[in-house]
């Protein structure tokens, strides 16, 4: 059962005690914002699944300067499949590859998911994180609060590492910069807590930015994933995906799928089906 898209009556007596504070010039308490960013989380995930659009993907193989040794450039339709609430989460990230697209090589290095980082306010996750706030600070013209981030060692993560046949939950830290009045996720920055050169994960970045997108003719706005920036080093090598999103279109009113197409579920495999991103190196690639 899908999460109920409910923001008006959800949001009611948040949006006016945050106006309140904005109106004051203090800050958002963090349970106060995170509070607020679970329900807009969950509000956006009931209608992300009503949604497609076309996804581009760059996949980079950086030399040790930093100048970009091999590229590959994918474009797919994309779309996100999420089920349930507090105690149960399912999620498929699907795609299908544009006939213009085809992968002349396997690809470097496989990034799912990044798009949805904002998972850590989902009640799912929400308890596996210690949350703090920052000072106010702009952000593409919209004064937003950042929420400083840490996950609890041995509680669930969103994002996990496939390797050689293994998975291992990734301990996350960063910052999510939060719309002031509304919560919405403006954007994020993550990376690893801890050091993982043991299983031979050197260093994790990830920056994904969120856009107001109308969406067709109606008066609707939506902040949807417009980019997602994924970085990762090991001890010999070094990538870094890009993935755009854009045109967005919903199902409802304006996209028609073809019955003949078979949507692959990209992070059913090796069981993942409750971890929202994955990395997987390819199995040929050196560590």
């Amino acid at each position: 059962m899908l999460i109920p898209l409910r923001p008006q009556w959800i949001l009611a007596g948040l949006i006016s005690a945050v106006t309140s504070l904005s109106a004051a010039g203090q800050s958002l308490p963090a349970a106060t914002a995170t509070e607020l960013a679970q329900r807009q989380v969950v509000a956006y995930l009931a209608k992300l699944a009503d949604l497609h659009c076309t996804e581009s993907v760059t996949q980079e193989k950086l030399a040790g300067n930093g100048h970009v040794q091999t590229a590959e450039h994918a474009k797919y339709d994309y779309l996100v499949m999420i089920d349930g609430n507090g105690n149960d989460l399912q999620f498929n990230e699907s795609r299908i590859a544009s006939s213009a697209s085809k992968h002349k090589q396997l690809p470097m290095l496989v990034t799912n998911g990044f798009s949805t980082a904002l998972l850590i306010f989902h009640p799912y996750y929400r308890d596996s994180f210690t949350f703090d706030t920052g000072p106010d600070e702009l952000v593409n013209g919209r004064m937003a609060v950042p929420i400083y981030f840490s996950h609890i060692h041995g509680r669930r993560s969103p994002a996990a590492l496939a390797l050689r046949g293994r998975e291992f939950p990734l301990d996350l830290k960063g910052t999510a910069w939060l719309d002031k009045q509304s919560g919405e996720v403006l954007k994020m920055d993550v990376g690893l807590l801890h050091d993982m050169t043991d299983i031979g994960l050197r260093s994790l970045s990830i920056h994904v930015e969120y856009k107001e997108t109308a969406l067709g003719k109606s008066p609707e706005r939506l902040a949807l994933p417009s980019v997602a920036v994924v970085d990762v080093a090991t001890p010999l090598q070094h990538w870094r995906n890009t993935h755009t999103f854009d045109a967005y279109k919903s199902f409802t009113a304006e996209a028609e799928q073809n019955s003949d197409v078979i949507i692959h579920a990209e992070n059913t495999k090796n069981g993942m089906d409750n971890t929202a991103a994955v990395i997987r190196p390819n199995s040929k690639e050196k560590p």
